[in-house]
């Protein structure tokens, strides 16, 4: 197997490994062709090897996308396009190649899928600008991954990377058809990059770079933005500002081929102890948090609270912990022992704790209470129990004797 041939395009046998390893670690999903992981490394380096020569020699032509479907937050449903395997490892290569070119070009304010960049950075920028700006633009862009244009999207790519290899690939992508459940295979008709593929994410952040990002960079520089993808939260100073500025945007949009989600784009008042005017929505969402005005404790004065416009986890998180909680053990089964269901719980908990527990303790602690109660009833079944003052001295117990044993406990939210 000779990896050293010089090939039309300069991709490296190198690349495709580097490329496998990022994504073997990810979705496990198969495409339209039904290969598994397990499947793939059978012959790994042959498999690796056939990815490589084709891609180094401008042969390489992707398959169809398989659609699948999940249920989004608002009871619809966001349609998901998956790749194959191959085509996964062939997307990382160039999404790697084109990314250590066009990175640096990026927006301070942009942090969705993007090196050394994170949700967490993103919800900082937000609490920060809530702090000093009065008025938010919560922005949604209509069907944004099914309604990029293909023909902008390559102008896009052309202009940031003259290397025509990867405009060459960029188009095959973009031009993947589409096989749905019933098995019929469709087009896409010039539109959309399929959310599931391994480079949309990279893409998607570079048309709203163009689109949105160096727009607002020049003709309302004094606004400060952040945008996580196609999530995105604009700060202004006064409601007249807002108001302005969201109309600029929906004609802004328009040019660039997309538009915008009118019943979900608001525009909402930062309400707190210094902000008093009268206004209907003082309440918007940003990944995952729901920032709107509660009470807090003073820093100063154990006994005082004021009004502060903070965020917290929002109650459709809250719903999905509380669901997964449900499903993620068998409660009925008290054969297993209580060790068995804090390793079957233990990777989420730690998961929704050092993400949500970043602001706003409050209501996800009352959320993980609901795993208290859960863990009573069946200590109460487990052990033949019927008082629960009893129980509770058996939980709290094992607790005392193990107190890392969930990591909810470890983190005291009990």
């Amino acid at each position: 197997m000779n990896v050293h041939v010089v090939k039309t395009v300069p991709i490296e046998f190198k690349q495709v490994v580097d490329a496998y390893q990022k994504v073997r670690h990810g979705g496990k999903a198969a495409g339209i062709d039904g290969e598994s992981w397990n499947d793939f490394d059978k012959k790994l380096q042959n498999n690796l090897y056939v990815i490589w020569n084709r891609l180094a020699s401008g042969s390489y032509f992707p398959s169809s996308v398989r659609e699948t479907e999940i249920l989004k937050k608002d009871g619809n449903m966001r349609k998901l396009g998956i790749p194959t395997l191959r085509d996964r490892v062939a997307q990382e290569v160039v999404k790697k190649y084109m990314e250590q070119r066009i990175e640096p070009i990026f927006h301070n304010s942009s942090y969705g899928y993007r090196p050394v960049r994170s949700a967490r950075q993103a919800i900082d920028e937000v609490k920060k600008n809530c702090k000093t700006t009065d008025w938010v633009i919560d922005l949604d862009i209509s069907k944004f991954f099914d309604e990029i244009s293909h023909e902008l999207m390559l102008k896009a790519v052309e202009h940031v990377i003259e290397d025509k290899w990867v405009s060459m690939y960029v188009k095959r992508w973009l031009e993947m058809k589409i096989v749905n459940k019933q098995g019929e295979e469709t087009d896409r008709g010039g539109r959309g990059t399929p959310q599931g593929g391994v480079i949309s994410p990279l893409l998607a952040n570079l048309y709203l770079h163009f689109s949105l990002d160096k727009w607002l960079e020049k003709n309302y520089e004094h606004v400060r933005f952040v945008r996580y993808a196609d999530d995105m939260v604009l700060h202004c100073e006064s409601k007249q500002e807002a108001e302005d500025l969201l109309e600029a945007i929906k004609q802004r949009l328009a040019t660039v081929e997309l538009r915008l989600n009118e019943q979900k784009t608001q525009i909402v008042y930062c309400r707190d102890y210094r902000r008093t005017t009268a206004h209907s929505k003082v309440q918007f969402g940003f990944l995952g948090f729901s920032f709107r005005p509660r009470k807090s404790q003073s820093k100063h004065d154990k006994h005082a609270s004021y009004m502060a416009f903070t965020a917290e986890i929002s109650k459709e998180n809250q719903q999905k912990i509380t669901a997964a909680i449900k499903t993620g053990v068998n409660w009925r089964n008290t054969q297993q022992e209580i060790v068995d269901i804090a390793d079957k719980l233990n990777s989420r908990l730690r998961g929704w704790i050092n993400y949500f527990g970043l602001y706003g303790k409050r209501e996800l602690r009352q959320t993980l209470l609901r795993l208290e109660r859960r863990l009573l009833k069946w200590t109460m079944k487990k052990h033949k129990i019927t008082s629960v003052k009893e129980a509770v001295r058996k939980l709290s117990m094992i607790k005392t004797e193990h107190p890392g044993m969930f990591y909810h406990w470890q983190k005291r939210y009990c």
